[in-house]
C-alpha cells in the first residue's frame, strides 16, 4: 500500500505531533505499508508569526498538487490543518478523491490564547476543514464529545503509543553527573514553551526542590529572565531525554488544553510519576476517565498533585504506560485508512 502523509508538522520541530507521526512511519513500514511524507522543509517556507521553531510552507498547493499525482497513492492521511493540509484538502477533492485526518492540537485554543480569535471561530474553520475526511481520527475520548458537541462528524478515537523500548524503567530516579548539585526533589517539565501549554502554573507553585525545563518556544527567552533558578535544559536528544525523565521525582504537566499528551506516557514508561489537572489529555492517559487515576495524580491544585504523586510507586507508573504500546496505535491507524476511490480499504 502506498500511504502519502502529508503534515505542517515534522523535523526538525519538535512536539508531540512530530513524535507520534515520525514512530508511525517507522511501525507502518514492516506491515507493508509505503508512506511518502509531504512536510514544510520540501516547499518553499517561512517562520509561522508569533511561534519560533515553526516553519509554515509558502502557497505550497500547485507543487504539492504534482508531488501528490506523481506519487499515485492509495491512500491520503492529511495530519494538520496548516497550509500544506489544506493544499492537499483542496488536491483530494478536486481529484475526488477520499481521504482520512487526525485532530492532534487544539489550535483554535493557540489562536485564542496567541492572537485572541474567539473559540467559536476557530473551531468554525477546523469544522469546515474535517468536514469532507472520510474519518477525523481523535486522540481521547473526551476530546471526540468535546468536537461532537461542536458539530465535526465522522471522529474515530486513536490513541497513541509510547516507545517502551527508549523510555526505560527505573525503579528509583536515576543520578545525573551535570544536575547532581541540584536538590531534591525534581520536578521536570518537557514541552514547548509557549502560549497554550500554562507552564507558568508550573514555575509559579511552590516548590522545595528543583524545577527542570526541557524544551524551547516563543516564550523562553522571557521566561527564562524571569526564573532564573529554574534549570532550562533546551531540546535534548530523545535518548538523553530518556535519562532526565529517569532522573526526576515527579513529571508535572500544566496544560489544560491538550488533545492527549505523549509527554506524560514518556515520563510513566520511565517510571515518573505525573502530576496534572483533570483535563482531557491527563484523563486519558491516567485512565481516569474510567476510574480511579493510575501513575499520577489529578488536582484543580498543581501543587498539591505533585507533592502527592511523589508519594506514588515508580511501578504503578510504568505499568500504566505498557498499555499504550505502539502496536495497537499502529493497528489502529492502518485499519482506518480509506482507499482514494472509496473502494474499500487500500
Amino acid at each position: 500500500m502506498k500511504l502519502a502523509l502529508i503534515t505542517d508538522a515534522w523535523h526538525p520541530q519538535v512536539n508531540g505531533v512530530v513524535t507520534t507521526l515520525h514512530e508511525l512511519v517507522e511501525a507502518l513500514g514492516p506491515l507493508g505499508v509505503q508512506v511518502s511524507v509531504l512536510h514544510p522543509g520540501q516547499f518553499k517556507n517561512r517562520p509561522c508569526p508569533g511561534y519560533a521553531g515553526i516553519d509554515l510552507a509558502v502557497r505550497p498547493y500547485k507543487a504539492l498538487a504534482e508531488m501528490l499525482d506523481r506519487l499515485e497513492p492509495d491512500a491520503v492521511h492529511i495530519a494538520t490543518e496548516g497550509p500544506l493540509g489544506w493544499a492537499a484538502r483542496r488536491h483530494c477533492l478536486k481529484r475526488g478523491w477520499r481521504f482520512t485526518t487526525a485532530f492532534h492540537t487544539k489550535f483554535p485554543e493557540i489562536l485564542k490564547a496567541a492572537l485572541h480569535v474567539p473559540l467559536f471561530m476557530g473551531y468554525a474553520l477546523f469544522r469546515r476543514f474535517h468536514r469532507p475526511s472520510s474519518g477525523v481520527m481523535v486522540p481521547t475520548q473526551g476530546v471526540l464529545n468535546m468536537l461532537q458537541a461542536r458539530g465535526f462528524k465522522n471522529l474515530m478515537p486513536w490513541t497513541h503509543g509510547v516507545d517502551l523500548s527508549l523510555f526505560t524503567y527505573q525503579p528509583q530516579p536515576i543520578d545525573l553527573p551535570e544536575l547532581q548539585h541540584l536538590p531534591r526533589p525534581w520536578a521536570l517539565y518537557v514541552g514547548r514553551v509557549s502560549y497554550e501549554k500554562n507552564i507558568d502554573a508550573f514555575l509559579d507553585m511552590d516548590w522545595s526542590g528543583t524545577r527542570i525545563v526541557c524544551g524551547e518556544g516563543p516564550l523562553a527567552a522571557q521566561l527564562k529572565a524571569r526564573y532564573p533558578d529554574v534549570v532550562w535544559m533546551g531540546v535534548l536528544p530523545r535518548p538523553q531525554l530518556a535519562r532526565v525523565y529517569a532522573a526526576a521525582n515527579v513529571f508535572v504537566f500544566p496544560s489544560k488544553n491538550e488533545t492527549f499528551g505523549l509527554v506524560m506516557l514518556e515520563a510513566m514508561a520511565c517510571g515518573t510519576p505525573v502530576a496534572a489537572y483533570p483535563v482531557d489529555g491527563p484523563l486519558q492517559v491516567m485512565g481516569a476517565d474510567q476510574g480511579e487515576p493510575t501513575g499520577g495524580v489529578l488536582r484543580q491544585s498543581l501543587a498539591e498533585a505533585t507533592l502527592q504523586a511523589l508519594q506514588l510507586p515508580r511501578q504503578e507508573a510504568r505499568h500504566r504506560a505498557q498499555a499504550f504500546g505502539w502496536p495497537h496505535t499502529v493497528g489502529l491507524f492502518k485499519g482506518y485508512l480509506t482507499s482514494i476511490k472509496g473502494e474499500g480499504k487500500p
